[in-house]
């Protein structure tokens, strides 16, 4: 008797050990659709927030308040957003401005301030690069 009261005892913790591995099984499977859930909404949301800034970005010449001509500013996106070529309209180039577009607190990224930094210490330059005639030729 004392076995069977053993076994029986045994068998009800198995199965009530059973019925809670299925119930926390369950809340799991839930609690992570809730989380994929909500990242999906999240990532949704960084998403359309790096586009419109992309967006934003482009626009920027065309905005009453930019301070350059649109016609004179050349989008290049990275590392810097705009060279602004001054006074290529009229064919004399006094300036050359390297413009970085942000928008409400953003700010500038380790390469967008290293490349300010080169630039504030005139670490500038002109080079020119010929492509050898033999690579250009048609023989």
């Amino acid at each position: 008797m004392e076995f069977l009261t053993v076994l029986g005892i045994v068998l009800l913790l198995t199965f009530c050990l059973w019925i809670g591995y299925l119930i926390g099984k369950a809340a799991m499977k839930a609690r992570l659709q809730e989380d994929i859930a909500d990242i999906r909404a999240d990532a949704i949301k960084r998403s359309r927030a790096v586009l419109s800034g992309q967006f934003s970005e482009q626009l920027a010449p065309f905005l009453p308040d930019f301070p350059w001509k649109p016609t004179e500013a050349r989008f290049i996106g990275k590392p810097i957003d705009f060279l602004v070529f001054k006074g290529m309209d009229e064919k004399d180039i006094s300036e050359v401005v390297f413009v970085e577009v942000k928008s409400s607190k953003s700010q500038l990224s380790s390469v967008e301030r290293k490349l300010r930094d080169a630039i504030k210490a005139k670490k500038v330059s002109w080079e020119e690069y010929r492509i050898p005639s033999k690579v250009t030729s048609n023989k």
